[in-house]
């Protein structure tokens, strides 16, 4: 988020508007006279490299009651804002679509590492999180050939499996088991079974969190079979480090869009990215499709790879 937050700031002082970052997202916004500062590009610089944000970001229930979404009005219209630009998932941008509907002019940024948020080819994180996946499951892969054993990773993805299958698909691992796809978990042991006895005695599995734990599939094959099996959960180690190359230009020129869609007198919308470009959706819009599904083209070359 940091290169998003520096672009919006960088962008808004070469249109010579001011810029105020509220700490710690909405809970800042309802607690503004100790929880905001003025941006300026001394604000922003050297935050590229730095994961998370520097503003911190925290979970904020009074947003989703009508008196909460009145306070943080008010509050904004006390400190003169023009225009909101909100960075995050589902309840923050369902934050800025209520903000829009009381007068408060709002752009929304999607950001989730699950990329479940629709209307966008990528939301922001995604890529850096993959990355993250995929250096942790290739140093493990060494320990796995050296000690015959199978691993079961956990990514995350509660409701979309977006990180497992892509991850695996990337780090050659031989099943991904998300809640999209059915699956046959005898029939997995099966197979782990005749590689065993044609050599290949190490084995990966990714599995989304919302499809089960790793310790309930590490149990299962382990009583199945008998093989040596070990689990991985890499929770928020994928929400952390340095955002790649792809998240760190998404990101700025999300930040840019962003303003230069509230100069443009837009509201109460989400920017997203679309076959390489820059596209507007209503945020109301946007909720009434609901997930983000995980692209056919995906799927089916994770099934063609026998994945």
């Amino acid at each position: 988020m940091n290169a998003t937050i520096r672009a919006v700031v960088r962008a808004a002082l070469v249109a010579n508007l001011e810029v105020i970052g509220f700490q710690k997202g909405y809970h800042g916004l309802l607690m503004p006279e100790s929880h905001h500062e003025t941006l300026t590009t001394r604000s922003v610089s050297g935050i590229l490299q730095r994961g998370g944000t520097f503003l911190q970001s925290a979970r904020e229930k009074r947003m989703v009651e009508k008196e909460g979404q009145l306070l943080a009005a008010g509050n904004l219209k006390g400190l003169g804002v023009d225009g909101l630009i909100v960075i995050g998932g589902d309840g923050s941008l369902r934050g800025a679509e209520a903000l829009h509907r009381l007068g408060i002019r709002t752009m929304g940024i999607p950001a989730s590492i699950d990329n479940d948020i629709p209307f966008t080819d990528m939301s922001l994180g995604v890529d850096t999180a993959l990355n993250n996946i995929i250096y942790a499951v290739d140093c493990l892969k060494d320990t796995a050939s050296s000690h015959d054993r199978t691993f079961v990773v956990e990514t995350m993805g509660r409701n979309c499996g977006y990180l497992a299958v892509a991850s695996a698909l990337a780090c050659g691992a031989e099943y991904a088991l998300i809640p999209e796809t059915p699956y046959d978990l005898a029939e997995i042991c099966r197979n782990l079974r005749r590689r065993f006895s044609e050599g290949r005695d190490n084995s990966i599995i990714m599995v989304a969190e919302g499809t089960a734990s790793a310790q309930q599939i590490a149990d299962r094959i382990k009583d199945s079979i008998g093989f040596e099996t070990r689990i991985m959960v890499l929770g928020h180690y994928q929400r952390g480090g340095s955002p790649s190359a792809f998240d760190r230009i998404l990101g700025a020129r999300y930040g840019v869009a962003a303003v230069e869609a509230l100069q443009a007198g837009e509201s109460g919308k989400m920017i997203g990215l679309s076959c390489g470009e820059m596209k507007l959706t209503p945020l109301e819009k946007v909720f009434a499709v609901g997930r983000r599904p995980i692209e056919e083209m995906m799927l089916k070359l994770a099934r063609t790879l026998g994945i």
